[in-house]
Order: structure tokens, then sequence, then C-alpha cells
């Protein structure tokens, strides 16, 4: 039931998305003096929350762009980010994990909301968006649960390790190597930009994201502080 609500929820969004983008096209049969297209790449340092919070804590990230505007107030765009997921060598110690390495890939697409006003050159913004996450994660652990069952760690979810009471399945060996879950999610946030007058429309801008992805594991929670430049 949760993930018929769900599904219907990220319908919804990409249908609003996609009206949305109906009526950029038709924008462009006049003329205006506001910028067609919109850019953007930054990066900085997100804040994990959920399993992200207790396996990752904070690490850093990078986001990039493109789009269209449909007049001054709004307007629309792709984005991809990749967010480091590397495992905390605290937890790996203490889950019984050897060399790990993580990774969120995002790619959505969001509306943007500008201000009509400006306030001593600073111009905030909303963005909200619907997307896909691929959360990739790999270990050198190797296999796990054979011939004995072996005590499952909280981190071990990553890797859709199944257990049962606690443990592995007796005499069921599972691998502890490479894998990769892809789920919808969404994302919202907002922030400032400030004109860089020497640099043809470029804008400095700082923002705050939410990201929420549903793997059918345990869902995936970010909060993004990003520092970067739009066009």
């Amino acid at each position: 039931m949760g993930d018929q609500r769900l599904r219907n929820r990220v319908l919804f969004l990409l249908m609003f998305l996609g009206v949305f983008v109906t009526s950029a096209w038709a924008q462009l049969e006049g003329k205006s003096n506001f910028s067609r297209f919109n850019f953007n790449v930054g990066g900085g340092y997100g804040v994990g929350r959920g399993d992200v919070g207790s396996f990752v804590g904070n690490s850093f990230f990078a986001v990039g762009g493109a789009g269209m505007n449909l007049n001054r107030m709004f307007g629309f765009s792709g984005e991809y980010m990749y967010y480091d997921l590397g495992i905390r060598p605290s937890v790996s110690l203490g889950q019984n994990l050897q060399s790990t390495n993580g990774s969120l890939h995002s790619f959505s697409l969001n509306g943007i909301v500008r201000a009509p006003y400006r306030f001593g050159g600073l111009s905030p913004y909303g963005i909200f968006g619907v997307g896909f996450y691929d959360r990739r994660v790999s270990s050198t652990t190797g296999l796990v649960g054979a011939p004995n069952p072996a005590l499952c760690q909280p981190s071990w979810t990553w890797w859709d390790i199944d257990c049962v009471n606690g443990y592995t399945e007796r005499g069921v060996a599972q691998h502890l190597g490479s894998f990769s879950k892809i789920a919808g999610g969404y994302n919202y946030g907002g922030g400032i930009t400030y004109p860089l007058h020497r640099w043809h429309n470029a804008k400095v801008y700082a923002e705050y994201r939410y990201h929420k992805a549903y793997q059918s594991d345990v869902v995936t929670i970010v909060w993004p502080f990003t520092v970067g430049l739009r066009w």
C-alpha cells in the first residue's frame, strides 16, 4: 500500500514537471530579455541522516546541471549529483568489514522558483524535483556465513545480505563485494545567489537541499550544503 502511494506521488510529480517542460517550449516562441538557459556547478559538504549518518557520517559531494528558464521567476533543470558514501573506518572495524567504499549517484529533474525581488544583490530561490538514486558500495570482505552462520552487522543491509534472527542463513554463502541498488526519490530546498558583475550572467550561489531515496532495504537520506556558480 505504501509503495503504491509512493508511485502515485512520483507519477503526479512527473506529470506536473511534464506540463512545466511543455510550457517552457511554448515560451520560446517569443523574445525575452532574460537568459533562456541555466547552468550550475558546485560542491560542498553533506550531512548524512539515518543509515548514511550511522555508517558514513558527513562527507563531500559535487553537483552539476543545465536547464531552461520560462521567465525571470520560473525555470527547470536536469541535474547530476555525486555523493561520497565512504564508510567510516570505525564502522568497518567494528562491523567486520575489510576495505570498503561507496557512493550515491542521483539524476533529477527540478523546478526552480526565483523570488521577484532582490535584497542588496541577493536573490532567493526555491528548488524541488524528482529523480533516480543509485547507491553503490563495494568491499573486499568476500564470503560471509559459510559454512557456519555469521552474526549480521547493521551496515550489511547495503549489500542486501539475508539474515534470519540476526544471523546469516546456515550453509548459505553470501558475498560482501560490489553491490548497487537504484530507487526513485525526491528533493527540495532553497538558496541565494549573488551576481558576479565581471562574469557575464554568472552568480555565486549557496544552497541547502534535502534528498530522500526509497531503496527497498532502507531509505537513503542526505542533506547537501552547496556553494558554486550559476549562469
